[in-house]
């Protein structure tokens, strides 16, 4: 090579984020998780949709500690959202949000069937966009707390063989056929419903919401023991749950948190598919 010669190279993210061998998903998902963070909507309204949000709920949550209480009915959030999740928010985007409570539900359930918790498997999952109403979304965040009470003076500890019942996602219906006005990405969407979440839960049923995504190291490493496999603890982030602050970024937790779910329920499906044939 002559002097002053270089290699040039123009490499696409996307293209390096789709091959990353240490991303233990499906390429369909994969694909689908980078069309939607491709959408026009993510780059140029996100930034604007983080700002508003993040200042609106700091403000509500300011004001409900001098009015305390729901300010709008459970029922009245779940229709507001499943009506913007049809009429503004991709159908792609729409799948990835029902999937995430049918994977978290499957591992709450996995963590029940292969321990001694005192607790019924938990029934939330939603296969349809209008599954996404009856409160799921409180009940989603509920489950985690229910299981890690019942988990209390349970050694957790691998079984003698693992129990991976349940351990699918059945298909989805995100309504594809539904004409949608726009066609939001999902981070851009969860900080938009953040907003009536805010206004409808009590400021402790808030706060529980926000904190339960302290949780996800917890869940990760009784995985791990249960598991007997280390694998899950590189997904860790250090959120301590004893750490009680929940003045952050709940859409971008939100986001992190759905995919440390998927990583983790990817893992368990291998593991699944390695016992069958072993």
């Amino acid at each position: 090579m002559a002097p002053g010669e270089f290699v040039r190279s123009d490499p696409s993210m996307w293209e390096a984020i789709y091959a990353d061998p240490s991303i233990p998903l499906d390429k369909s998902l994969i694909t689908m998780i980078i069309d939607d963070q491709r959408r026009s909507s993510r780059r140029w309204l996100y930034p604007y949709a983080r700002f508003l949000s993040r200042v609106l709920v700091g403000a509500l949550s300011l004001v409900k500690r001098v009015a305390p209480g729901r300010w709008m009915t459970l029922a009245t959030m779940d229709k507001l959202c499943l009506w913007f999740l049809r009429r503004f928010v991709a159908a792609d985007a729409v799948e990835l949000l029902i999937r995430h409570f049918v994977v978290e539900t499957n591992l709450v359930n996995f963590i029940i069937n292969n321990t001694e918790a005192k607790i019924d498997p938990v029934t939330l999952r939603p296969t349809t966009l209008q599954g996404l109403g009856d409160n799921a979304v409180v009940e989603h965040d509920v489950n985690v707390y229910d299981l890690l009470i019942a988990l209390e003076g349970v050694r957790v500890d691998a079984p003698d063989q693992l129990d991976f019942t349940g351990i699918d996602v059945p298909p989805l219906d995100s309504e594809r056929h539904r004409r949608r006005l726009l066609a939001l990405d999902i981070q851009t969407a969860l900080c938009l419903m953040n907003i009536p979440f805010c206004v409808a839960l009590s400021l402790e049923e808030f706060r529980r919401a926000i904190h339960s995504l302290r949780f996800d190291d917890s869940f990760l490493e009784i995985l791990a023991a249960v598991c007997e496999d280390d694998t899950f603890k590189h997904w860790k982030m250090g959120g301590l749950s004893l750490w009680m602050d929940t003045n952050v970024d709940v859409p971008q937790l939100v986001y992190r948190h759905a995919l440390v779910c998927e990583y983790a329920h990817a893992h368990l499906a291998k593991l699944a598919r390695e016992q069958r044939i072993g």
